[in-house]
């Protein structure tokens, strides 16, 4: 479809298609949906305005990115979002030519646009391409954003960044000021205007440009772009970022500048869904849900999630012990911190998407006394790796991460899959590493966290745990393991967090008495239990949700290793050396062979 051929009617009939197509496709499968019904028409204008053959179209996060899917050529296929084997919820060069950059963390966009403008130059394409890149205001509170923003208005290299401010409704009076001021703005008197005042100011001599440099000033006072204009960037809004032909007008304008441009656009979340329009977290990213009622698509009585076990077993601990403080990086109901937030609002926070902050903060609330949970997901964790080091571990501070979604997300997919976590924390000096593997566990592990003296680390799933039924998990003890099953076979099953229940479940399926460990610990390993078991298991099997590069089994290897202990194969049941893509968990699973049945043939066929 070439939607420059459409008059603007036909635009704005086409956003109700791409909003219809959305709320279809995501009640049935999933997925975000107020961020991506809150952009169509941002995402309409920048595909009539720009040119998607050859301008960069950068999307910030790009879970936003849905009705450009559905204009590029990803109609038909859009039904398979996020399902395996379908179209991802993100984008993704490898499914489409149009997706520049794959993107599922935060704040990345502006250090692309920076990057493409950079090569566009030294290419000497700069007449053909311009990249444009789409960001939410959440994704302004991570200082990757404004690193970019510094040194692009240094440069002044040509990019066009549209803001999509969803988080703050302008009330009648002001919207009718905004609006006027952006017109302004965006039209050719003020950009004349400005252009003339810069020229003049080159010309006068110094003492009347002090006054002309403060009329100047003073103008930009009456405008919310002061801190755009500041860092050397031309500023255009507020636009109301639902008004096709405005945000049409504006995007001319700034793509025209020949200089970096921001325009903000302001927008309302969940646009046409007037249950999900507004600030209702629970409608940025949902479970399959009915449209007429919103209500969940029920399928059973879920067991509790392990997030919910962790929520409860902290705000319990936490009435009991006033120096537990805790913090998330805009994850507040994801990582369950929301109820502590609101129960002891001066002691728990949420510090929007800025991870490194985050970390080395509570590193300071260590030093003082205090005893800091970092909840955040295994994915998110990964930005605050030399902070993790450099502030917490090397004075081995007393602080807890709490690391959730460890293991398959699902859906999500490769930006989220939560498989590196042990192998990156693994080099970390100082550094524990537990697990618990059911939900009395995830109590115990929180009260070891909180017990524990150094820095530590605690993983558990997005879901629930798996059945460890009759296997009731005790309090930990550190650096020790724990046999489940005393079995009189050669082969010994060891399981580690939720692999602890695969390795049971796997065990059920084979005609032997296997030996069953929970390991607790991968970093210290306990080596006395695992000295003792090699003079009489030789066949060692490792289940644990997480990379096998720098995970489990090769910890074990490395043990038996220095310990020249001969004679035993160690075979990981541990997630292969790729990135994992999305689909249901159980599907994705199986794909990779790790459902209990099929580890079950692989053990016996061997």
């Amino acid at each position: 479809m070439d939607i420059k051929k459409l008059g603007f009617e036909e635009l704005e009939n086409l956003c109700g298609e791409i909003r219809a197509k959305i709320i279809e496709v995501v009640s049935r499968n999933g997925g975000h949906l107020s961020s991506n019904m809150g952009a169509v028409e941002l995402i309409v204008a920048m595909h009539y305005v720009f040119d998607v053959e050859s301008d960069p179209f950068i999307f910030d996060v790009s879970h936003q990115s849905y009705a450009h899917k559905l204009l590029t050529s990803r109609w038909e296929k859009f039904d398979t979002l996020r399902q395996k084997d379908g179209i991802s919820g993100y984008t993704k060069p490898s499914e489409s030519p149009y997706d520049y950059f794959i993107a599922g963390h935060s704040s990345t966009s502006l250090s692309l646009a920076l990057g493409a403008a950079k090569a566009i130059r030294l290419k000497k394409e700069e007449l053909k391409r311009i990249p444009v890149a789409l960001i939410g205001d959440g994704a302004m509170s991570a200082g990757m954003a404004y690193e970019a923003l510094n040194e692009l208005g240094d440069r002044k290299y040509p990019v066009v960044i549209i803001l999509n401010d969803n988080e703050m409704s302008i009330s009648k009076p002001i919207g009718a000021i905004s609006k006027y001021l952006s017109e302004m703005m965006a039209g050719r008197f003020y950009q004349k205007f400005k252009r003339k005042v810069e020229q003049i100011l080159d010309y006068l001599p110094e003492s009347a440009t002090y006054m002309a440099k403060r009329f100047e000033d003073g103008f930009k006072l009456i405008t919310p772009g002061m801190l755009f204009e500041e860092l050397g960037l031309e500023y255009i809004g507020p636009v109301d970022g639902h008004d096709l032909r405005a945000l049409v007008h504006t995007l001319l304008t700034a793509k025209k500048l020949g200089k970096p441009a921001i325009v903000h656009t302001q927008t309302v979340k969940g646009k046409g869904y007037i249950k999900a329009e507004g600030q209702f977290e629970k409608w940025h990213g949902v479970a399959p849900f009915d449209i007429e009622s919103g209500e969940p698509v029920k399928r059973g009585k879920a067991k509790k999630s392990a997030t919910e076990l962790f929520s409860d077993a902290l705000l319990e601990l936490a009435k009991e012990h006033k120096n537990i403080v805790g913090v998330t990086a805009a994850m507040p109901s994801g990582t369950g911190l929301n109820k502590l937030i609101s129960e002891f609002p001066e002691r728990f926070w949420d510090v929007a998407i800025a991870e490194q902050h985050a970390v080395t903060s509570m590193c300071a609330m260590a030093k003082e006394g205090f005893k800091p949970f970092v909840a955040i997901y295994s994915t998110f964790l990964q930005r605050a790796y030399d902070q993790i080091i450099h502030d917490a571990a090397i004075m081995n501070l007393g602080v807890v991460f709490a690391i959730d979604r460890a293991g398959i997300v699902g859906e999500d997919g490769e930006t989220h899959q939560g498989a590196f976590d042990i192998s990156y924390l693994n080099a970390v000096p100082n550094m524990t590493i537990f697990a618990p593997r059911d939900e009395i566990g995830m109590k115990y592990a929180v009260e070891f966290g909180y017990r524990y003296s150094g820095v530590c680390a605690f993983r558990y799933p997005r879901n629930s745990f798996l059945p460890c039924e009759g296997f009731e998990s005790s309090h930990f003890e550190y650096g020790t393991g724990e046999v489940l099953k005393n079995g009189e076979s050669k082969k010994l099953f060891i399981g580690f967090g939720n692999g602890v229940g695969r390795a049971l479940l796997c065990a059920k399926l084979i005609d032997e008495d296997i030996g069953v460990v929970d390991l607790r610990f991968v970093k210290p390993i306990d080596k006395k239990l695992l000295r003792n078991l090699a003079q009489k298991h030789k066949e060692w099997y490792i289940f644990s949700d997480s990379a096998k590069r720098g995970g489990v089994s090769e910890i074990i290897s490395g043990f038996l290793a220095e310990e020249k202990i001969s004679g035993i194969t160690v075979t990981s049941f541990e997630y292969p050396d790729i990135f994992i893509q999305h689909g249901i968990t159980a599907e994705v699973e199986e794909m990779l062979g790790l459902l209990p049945h099929q580890l079950a043939e692989k053990i016996i066929k061997k």
